[in-house]
Formats: C-alpha cells, structure tokens, sequence
C-alpha cells in the first residue's frame, strides 16, 4: 500500500446497502481529524448511462454486443473523472472517497456480462491509480429490497430480488479474484449505521497510522 497522509478510499455495495449515509459519515470523521475530503461519485447521468439503464429496464434492444461496446464507453467516462477528479484531488492533498471504482454494475447486473470480462475492461483504471482500500458494505438481498422499497417511490426494473443476489454474488467473485492484489474490506452492513460506521472508520484509521 501506498503510504501517505491522504488516501483513496472506494465504497462499494449493491443498492440499498448504505454507501450514502456511510460516506456521508467517514467524510464528517475524515474531517473532523483535520484531513480535507473529497467526494466523487459515478459521472453524471449521461447519454450512455441512460441507454444502458434503458436497455437493463428493457425498454431498449441490444445484444451483448452492444452491451460490451456500451459498457467499455462508460469506463472511458469514469477514467476522465478518475484522472481530473480523482488524481487532481490526491495531488492536492484531500483524501478521497469514490462510489464504485472498480466494477460498475451496469453490465453484470443485467447478467450480460461474466466477472473476467468486466474485471479486464477495469483494468484500464489501475493504470491511473488503484485505490488504497476498497470498502465493500456486504448486505443481504433481501434487506437490500427492504431499504429500497422504503427510501424509493420507484425501482428500477432491473432491481429484483433475483438480480440484487446476482449482483452480491458477482461482487464476491470479484473481490475472491482480487484478493491478491486488492486491499479489499468487507463490513457487515445488516446493522445499525453507527455500527458499520465504527467499523469502516477503524479501518482507515490503521491504514492512516500505517
């Protein structure tokens, strides 16, 4: 691991494990030791990230094809922002906090899409700058639904139970994969916020000291 006094920090989870509100929290602790932060999530909603999602809800045809080119499209996006959002920010001095560095779920999680595929096409971003810790909130499916039914008017086509425990599956092949050359950190999050927030805190606080 790379040792400095500002680190760069990606929270990752399937939707409605709580990356928000976590954020939120390890931000306000970051600086309440004094250490600037920043916080960058995916890129802005843009035309290929609509289509994608369109073609997920099923409102739009495509191919896996068409996925693939799709999908490469959008990580040549986040790679834009982790050059000029991310790196500039560690270059000046803030710790930074990402959403979803590594995998984007935009391909796996319409099943279209195997783990190598998607972990070769993110090799691209370990060339710019690999994160020192990847924080993954692990929640079960079926609080995951929960949550999202009582925070959301709408969901999304594509978040049923059935997909929501794929994608959890996908992460953990993933993060089994990488464990070799990934700092990666799971926490427990079918708790109370403040729980997982200690938890999540206490790991970058050692990796802060190291």
């Amino acid at each position: 691991m790379k040792k400095r006094n500002n680190l760069f920090i990606a929270l990752e989870g399937i939707d409605g494990s709580g990356k928000s509100t976590q954020t939120k929290l390890l931000m306000e602790q970051l600086a309440g030791q004094g250490h600037k932060v920043y916080s960058t999530f995916e890129p802005t909603d843009n035309t290929i990230g609509k289509l994608i999602r369109d073609i997920l809800k099923g409102n739009a045809k495509a191919d896996h094809r068409v996925i693939a080119g799709l999908f490469v499209a959008d990580r040549l996006d986040h790679l834009l922002n982790e050059t000029y959002g991310i790196v500039k920010k560690l270059e000046e001095g803030y710790t930074v906090i990402c959403d979803r560095y590594c995998f984007s779920s935009y391909a796996y999680q319409g099943a279209h899409m195997n783990m190598d595929w998607v972990i070769q096409a993110n090799a691209m971003s370990a060339g710019i700058l690999r994160p020192d810790v990847n924080i993954f909130i692990d929640v079960s499916p079926e609080i995951s639904m929960q949550r999202l039914h009582s925070n959301r008017d709408n969901i999304e086509l594509f978040e049923t139970l059935e997909n929501l425990q794929l994608v959890r599956a996908k992460y953990m092949e993933a993060f089994e994969k990488l464990s070799a050359v990934e700092n990666i950190f799971i926490v427990d999050g079918n708790r109370r916020p403040d729980l997982i927030a200690g938890d999540i805190w206490n790991k970058v606080a050692s990796m802060l000291k190291s």
